[in-house]
C-alpha cells in the first residue's frame, strides 16, 4: 500500500513559505502522493491552484484531490481545461478525487442550488469525459489516457456506481478501516456489475499530528475546520492519531482493508510534521 500525506491547505494559518517547502520535504522523504481537501466558504488554499503550486516545486510525487467538490466548478469547459492544464503540467502526476461534497454553505456561497448537486455531478461526470478527449475543441488534452486518473468519493451506493461507470476507482473520505472494508467490497461490486475488468483503485485518509502539542493543534485547527458539524466535529479531532503508535495502527488496518494508498492529512502546518510522519511509518 502507497502512503501520501497531505498538504496543510486546508489548515487555517498556512503560509506560502511553509506550504511549499512541506512539498519539497513530501517528495524528498518519499511519500507516494500530496494531497489537498476542498472546501469553499473557508479560508483555506483553493484545491488546484495550491496543487499547482505544488507541481511547480516537486518533480515525482503525485497530486491528489482528497476530495475536490466538483460541481462548485459549475463551468465544466473551464474545469476541464484546468485540470488538464494541471495534469500536463505535472507529467501526468494529478490524480482527481471528486465528489459533490456535503455542505451547503459552500452551496450557498457560490449561488448554486445545494439540493442539486447529484444530478449536477453526475451531468458533469459525463461531459468531463467528452472535454477530456478534446470533442469540444476544449484542451490541452489529459498527459495520461484520455484523462486524468479520477476517484471517485461518497459513502453510498449511487456513489460506487458513478466510480464504476466514470473512473479509475473511489476514495472513502473519513471512513475508518472497518468501514473501509465493508464500503470496498460494495465498490467492487458496482465494478463487475458495469462490466469493468480488473480491480478498482481505492482511497483512505485519516488525520494526523504529532510532536510537542500534538493534541492541542488537532483540537484548534480541526475543531474549526469541522465547527459547521457541531457536537460531532469532536469526534473528528479525537480520531486524528497523535502518536506514531496510532498512526502505524490507522495505516496497517486500512492495508489490511484492501486500500491501495492511504493519505495522512496534517492538522498542523508546520512543515516538521513531514519528517514525523515519515518516521513513523518508516
Amino acid at each position: 500500500m502507497d502512503i501520501g500525506i497531505g498538504l496543510p491547505n486546508a489548515v487555517r494559518g498556512v503560509e506560502r513559505r511553509g506550504f511549499v517547502d512541506w512539498a519539497r520535504r513530501a517528495e524528498e522523504v518519499g511519500f507516494s502522493s500530496l494531497g489537498t481537501i476542498d472546501r469553499l466558504a473557508y479560508p483555506s488554499f483553493e484545491s488546484l491552484i495550491a496543487l499547482s503550486a505544488a507541481a511547480a516545486v516537486t518533480e515525482r510525487i503525485r497530486l491528489a484531490t482528497d476530495i475536490l467538490i466538483a460541481p462548485l466548478r459549475a463551468n465544466t469547459a473551464l474545469f476541464a481545461k484546468q485540470t488538464a492544464t494541471l495534469d500536463q503540467l505535472s507529467g501526468g502526476r494529478l490524480e482527481l478525487g471528486l465528489s459533490p461534497g456535503g455542505r451547503e454553505d459552500d452551496y450557498d456561497v457560490s449561488g448554486l442550488e445545494f439540493g442539486a448537486r447529484g444530478r449536477a455531478f453526475d451531468r458533469q461526470l459525463e461531459d468531463l469525459q467528452r472535454l477530456w478527449r478534446g470533442e469540444r475543441g476544449v484542451g490541452p488534452a489529459p498527459a495520461r489516457d484520455g484523462r486524468p486518473r479520477l476517484l471517485i468519493g461518497g459513502a453510498i451506493d449511487r456513489a460506487f456506481r458513478r466510480a464504476a461507470r466514470y473512473a479509475d476507482g473511489w476514495t472513502a473520505g473519513g471512513a475508518g478501516p472497518d468501514q473501509f472494508r465493508a464500503a470496498r467490497e460494495k465498490v467492487r461490486e458496482a465494478w463487475r456489475a458495469e462490466g469493468r475488468d480488473g480491480e478498482p483503485r481505492t482511497m483512505a485518509l485519516f488525520y494526523f499530528s504529532l510532536g510537542g502539542r500534538a493534541r492541542e493543534a488537532a483540537q484548534e485547527k480541526l475543531g474549526d475546520y469541522y465547527a459547521y458539524l457541531g457536537d460531532y466535529a469532536q469526534n473528528i479531532v479525537d480520531s486524528a492519531a497523535t502518536d506514531a503508535d496510532t498512526v502505524r495502527r490507522y495505516v496497517a488496518g486500512f492495508e489490511d482493508a484492501g486500500a491501495d494508498e492511504v493519505i495522512c492529512f496534517p492538522a498542523s502546518a508546520d512543515p516538521e510534521q513531514v519528517e514525523l510522519l515519515a518516521e513513523a511509518v518508516r
